[in-house]
């Protein structure tokens, strides 16, 4: 069996994070996101088929040609916009049976087996795992009749129910259906509109419930809500680097190799810090932090339930809480993400130009690659600043900064000898 692993998207509402890569490459727990997809996959199959379309070259390389010593096949998505059509892209590549799953969310392997079995043993079309909530308004509601599908209705609202998880197991006759579906409202051709094809056509589809952990990776915040979680149940404390006497470390906390942690750091797990990092003196890095390769966090800094790509440096007087800071990105002496409004209400950011409720008390500075931050910079609690861009010293970022961006505080003092 195959699986088609769909990782042709760009992730608009992850930017800046995605303004210069697809999001299933972003790293999380120091992993791009689609190594999970393809870890939890990987028992249940014997090659890999990923669909890809922006920037693809960039999976490819993060991939390569195998995962695990199983082959990868990459196909580029067909014209047109939708899950259907990226599925419909694998026709050539795939057998009777395959899976599908979307690059973007994570779940355990738990959720694959069941489906499997399901599948299998139920002899049916089609199987889709699904997760019960009791608000649907972001999901596709699967309407089940025993574990009968009976349809399936995009975001239905402030409703309780089964949710579609973006998980499937199909036979090669969906593609005849895949051909009969038109565009949906938004413009898109959605396998969901496909199974309602077939479950009007009299085939057999059915819902596989599942009561794991799952996460789809849609918004900025999703990407710390995944660290947790990775970072509380799969972490083992790995001590690679060196750590100085006088540095405390308090498991779980993985350390890469040839990463040093100086004297004076205090460091409290879950925290996973990758190789050649240097950390401290004098530091505190608190629970659910993930530290990529080659970064520095310096003096008298404090980072947080926050997640610090490759690359990059908080290496003076910072207070790094509850953020993502994207590669190649430094903040300069004395910059501070605020992470907490004074009324204590929910941390909106702005989407696609419209706020969205994080539903965070507590949500810090996204920003993006390649950023160069100048000393006493302060951030408003969920601000985004752009990929490439340069924020002079003293700036109070209070709005969003749009890539590529220059922002430079004017002095108007005058300046007079003694």
């Amino acid at each position: 069996m195959k699986a088609v692993v769909l990782a042709a998207g760009k992730g608009e509402r992850l930017k800046p994070l995605t303004d210069d890569r697809p999001k299933v490459i972003l790293k999380v727990a120091n992993r791009p996101i689609i190594e999970y997809v393809l870890e939890n996959l990987y028992p249940f199959v014997d090659e890999f088929v990923v669909v890809v379309r922006y920037k693809k070259e960039k999976i490819m390389e993060t991939l390569g040609d195998e995962f695990g010593g199983k082959p990868i096949t990459y196909v580029e998505q067909l014209p047109g916009e939708g899950t259907a059509k990226a599925i419909e892209s694998a026709r050539e590549s795939v057998e009777e049976e395959f899976i599908v799953a979307n690059g973007d969310i994570y779940f355990e392997e738990d959720a694959v087996r069941e489906l499997v079995s399901a599948f299998r043993r139920e002899r049916a079309d089609v199987a889709i795992v699904v997760k019960h909530f009791e608000d649907l308004s972001h999901f596709g509601k699967v309407d089940v009749h025993g574990n009968r599908v009976v349809s399936i209705l995009e975001k239905p609202g402030k409703v309780p129910g089964y949710a579609n998880l973006g998980i499937y197991a199909f036979r090669s006759s969906v593609f005849e259906f895949i051909a009969k579906t038109g565009l949906s409202e938004r413009g898109e051709y959605e396998i969901t509109d496909t199974i309602n094809l077939m479950i009007e056509a009299g085939l057999k589809v059915i819902a596989v419930p599942y009561e794991g952990y799952w996460n789809d990776i849609g918004m900025p915040w999703n990407l710390l809500e995944l660290n947790e979680y990775l970072l509380k149940s799969k972490l083992k404390h790995e001590i690679r680097g060196t750590v100085e006497e006088g540095a405390v470390i308090v498991p779980p906390v993985e350390i890469g190799e040839g990463t040093v942690v100086r004297s004076g750091a205090y460091i409290i797990g879950p925290v996973k810090i990758g190789r050649k990092s240097r950390i401290g003196p004098n530091c505190f890095i608190r629970p659910y932090t993930s530290i990529g390769n080659n970064c520095h966090i310096g003096n008298a800094v404090e980072v947080k339930n926050s997640i610090i790509m490759d690359n990059s440096n908080a290496p003076h007087l910072n207070y790094v809480g509850d953020s993502i800071i994207g590669e190649n990105t430094n903040l300069g002496a004395g910059t501070i993400t605020a992470n907490l409004r004074h009324d204590r209400g929910n941390i909106k950011v702005e989407v696609k130009g419209k706020l969205e409720d994080s539903g965070r008390h507590k949500l810090g500075a996204i920003i993006g690659h390649n950023v160069k931050v100048g000393i006493n910079v302060s951030i408003y609690p969920g601000r985004k600043i752009g990929s490439n861009s340069f924020i002079g010293p003293g700036a109070i970022i209070d709005k969003n900064v749009p890539p590529n961006s220059l922002v430079i505080v004017k002095q108007e003092k005058e300046v007079r000898g003694l």
